[in-house]
């Protein structure tokens, strides 16, 4: 129980560092809470900042929830895994170090399921390239991938409660992270994925 809370501790405090509101102030472009999408998450600092920034801030949240689950995966049994998981994703989406006010969390599941799970982490980017495509809406792509995700940690971690659990809590907060967009999208007024 002890190695489990220092996980989801661990997890929780390192995706509290959000990369695209640290690197766009670095930049000089200020909190991207509070321009263009103001969701602080790579579509925004594409915008702000460019693809360059956009691919750097994508493969910092990846590479620091690929980490996260490396560690799960020698700490703790492998149904347990999911759990930081969840961590990783409520850090991101709440996080300590800027005011509880986060991104979504999809690239900190999609870094944690590389590792768990690459096929399944590999078909979710595809998921997300071929929906993001087809309807031309970035925020029902993510969708799409974190749907696949979720379904490649269950399938790697388990039916058990615990995997269950941490799987479905974390698919539920990016989901809800989402509703804005669903909010814009039936009235006509979304864009893309925030």
């Amino acid at each position: 129980m002890g190695a489990l809370a220092a996980v989801c501790i661990g997890a929780y405090l390192v995706a509290s560092l959000n990369w695209a509101i640290v690197v766009l102030r670095a930049l000089g472009h200020g909190d991207p809470r509070t321009r263009a999408s103001r969701n602080p998450g790579t579509s925004n600092v594409y915008r702000l900042a460019g693809p360059l920034w956009a691919a750097v801030v994508l493969v910092l949240d990846v590479g620091r929830a690929a980490l996260v689950a490396w560690a799960a995966l020698r700490l703790l049994p492998l149904e347990l895994a999911p759990l930081a998981a969840l961590a990783l994703v409520l850090g991101n989406r709440f996080p300590l170090w800027h005011g509880f006010r986060g991104g979504k969390g999809v690239a900190s599941l999609l870094g944690f399921t590389a590792v768990l799970h690459p096929l399944a982490a590999l078909f979710a980017c595809g998921a997300w390239v071929i929906v993001s495509m087809l309807g031309r809406v970035h925020y029902v792509g993510s969708l799409a991938m974190i749907a696949a995700l979720a379904g490649g940690a269950v399938l790697r971690c388990g039916w058990g409660y615990s995997s269950v659990l941490g799987t479905a809590t974390a698919l539920a907060v990016i989901v809800l992270a989402h509703s804005p967009n669903f909010r814009e999208g039936v009235t006509g007024t979304g864009r893309d994925s925030r």
